[in-house]
């Protein structure tokens, strides 16, 4: 195993409720195997980007309700091609070189897979989204 893989499969964080069997799909399979423990990993850094994406379009994000920064959430990762691309960057780029080849043949299911793991990585950290005014020492 060449250093690149190794090292980047050595950094992935274990999700030890994650189950393969053999019934589950070959998409499926590396969902949980490849992209959970990126996005696991990634985690900060695309709650980060997030907060970042609400501050560049006028901190519009920071006066909805709920259920509209749901909503948010979700067009800016369906609708928004430059983000959504910016957001599979930052996973695709620690894949491995194997993981790489195998992500091409099926690229659009996976990206699927991928963008909805971002999204519910993003809405389960909603409440980490708060006007940045709001999180200053007091």
């Amino acid at each position: 195993m060449n250093s690149r893989q190794f090292n980047l499969k050595s950094i992935r964080p274990e999700i030890l409720s994650t189950t393969i069997n053999d019934s589950m799909s070959s998409d499926e399979r590396f969902q949980n195997l490849v992209l959970r423990p990126i996005i696991k990993f990634q985690n900060d850094l695309l709650i980060s980007v997030f907060k970042n994406y609400a501050a560049k379009h006028k901190f519009v994000f920071y006066d909805l309700s709920l259920e509209k920064r749901i909503d948010y959430i979700e067009n800016a990762i369906q609708k928004d091609m430059k983000f959504r691309n910016s957001l599979k960057g930052m996973i695709i780029g620690l894949f491995t070189i194997e993981e790489y080849t195998i992500y091409t043949e099926n690229s659009s299911a996976l990206n699927k897979r991928m963008m909805n793991i971002v999204k519910e990585r993003l809405l389960s950290n909603i409440q980490l989204f708060e006007k940045p005014e709001f999180l200053k020492a007091v």
